[in-house]
């Protein structure tokens, strides 16, 4: 079985940076392509951003292009994303995600492609 651990979640102030990591357990997590998402009191699941598992490619939302970067390293199964210039409307619960193979015809941030999910990490940007 595969597991799913988020860190570096926190309280900031808005403009601040924050360093998110997520550690897999289980399965191959070489094959597997990962994502990040978000959820927020009354809001749906929201997309953030996801690279994939065969050339490291990656993909963002349009409210993070230009303020995420996302990485993996293979040799120590995690993925990071680093985020800065953070809102108040960054504030969530954010979620580390993994499925097999490449992103194949999914579209950008497709949610229901995803196999398996951490608990996530709590962000709150206020000042």
């Amino acid at each position: 079985q595969v597991q799913l651990v988020e860190s570096g979640g926190g309280l900031v102030q808005p403009g601040a940076s924050l360093r998110l990591t997520c550690v897999v357990s289980g399965g191959n997590f070489g094959t597997y392509s990962m994502g990040w998402f978000r959820l927020a009191p009354v809001k749906e699941r929201e997309f953030v951003s996801e690279i994939s598992s065969d050339r490291g490619l990656t993909r963002y939302a349009d409210s993070m292009k230009g303020r995420a970067t996302i990485s993996r390293d293979n040799a120590k199964n995690t993925v990071t994303l680093r985020m800065n210039s953070l809102r108040p409307e960054d504030t969530a619960t954010y979620l580390c995600a993994a499925k097999r193979g490449g992103w194949g015809t999914a579209g950008l941030g497709s949610k229901n492609s995803y196999d398996h999910w951490g608990k996530g990490t709590q962000v709150t940007v206020s000042s």
